[in-house]
């Protein structure tokens, strides 16, 4: 159960102004932002993005601004809700489009922002009994690059309390290990390994690691089964989510199939 409130949590209705959120998205100044295949109608006007809200709105403005006020830089700051629209600063940079090969530094950013991002959520109300509060969705695409770097993680939706092997492990899934690529098994478990050495995951925590991401490639074809059901989900075809499902179970296969030399290079 998602907490409501953290210590000096901001109500998301002190500093809302400007237009509904419909009329944002249709405005000729308004500049669709295509981060992430979950949620619909995400739109930048100037330096703000207005993203509709949704049922996990006020968990997102209170974790957001617990990361502002604990000095985390990496996500978006939280300004406000108009007219079922929350409002985010925009954070410059490039969203891939796509997962890709990433280099070893790449890798090794990313993971260490995650571990920043983590601590940050440590001990505080929005955690609770858990660990930390999660991402959930900590993958390429929700990241914003600056010369090449991963600088912050944006699309906070579906955060809420857990523990951090959730998202180290679907860290290092989507950012190291591809049952498509070109890149030999070998090469995907050292920078399995990286993922783990960046963040500093405890000998415990890696020796279960490759379950993890086992288990991480399970829930996201659950996730994709469940989508279209989804409230203010993105528009996406029947043939594109079979598609992701079918992506999953793959990479599920593959991860299995191959866990022997995952667990080796973390050992």
């Amino acid at each position: 159960m998602r907490p409501s409130t953290s210590p000096r949590t901001r109500s998301p209705s002190r500093r809302s102004s400007g237009p509904p959120s419909d009329a944002v998205t249709e405005s000729p100044e308004a500049v669709p932002l295509a981060g992430g295949r979950v949620a619909a109608g995400v739109a930048r006007v100037g330096d703000v993005v207005h993203r509709p809200a949704g049922a996990g709105s006020d968990f997102m403005a209170a974790l957001l601004l617990l990361l502002e006020e604990r000095g985390f830089t990496g996500a978006p700051r939280y300004l406000g809700r108009s007219a079922g629209a929350d409002l985010l600063s925009y954070l410059p940079g490039d969203v891939p489009a796509r997962f890709q090969t990433w280099s070893d530094a790449q890798v090794a950013a990313a993971a260490a922002l995650l571990r920043a991002m983590h601590d940050a959520t440590r001990g505080s109300a929005l955690a609770g009994r858990f660990d930390v509060v999660c991402h959930h969705d900590p993958g390429p695409n929700n990241a914003v690059f600056r010369d090449g770097v991963p600088v912050a993680f944006i699309d906070f939706a579906e955060a809420a309390p857990g523990g951090r092997l959730e998202d180290v492990a679907y860290l290092a899934w989507t950012w190291a290990v591809a049952s498509q690529r070109t890149v030999p098994v070998r090469r995907q478990a050292e920078q399995v390994r990286l993922v783990a050495d960046a963040y500093g995951l405890e000998p415990a925590e890696r020796a279960v690691l490759v379950d993890c991401i086992l288990e991480r490639q399970s829930r996201n074809v659950r996730f994709w089964t469940e989508f279209p059901a989804r409230a203010g989900a993105a528009a996406a075809t029947a043939a594109e989510i079979g598609e992701r499902i079918a992506w999953s179970r793959r990479e599920h296969a593959f991860t299995h199939a191959h866990r022997e030399v995952f667990d080796a290079a973390l050992a």
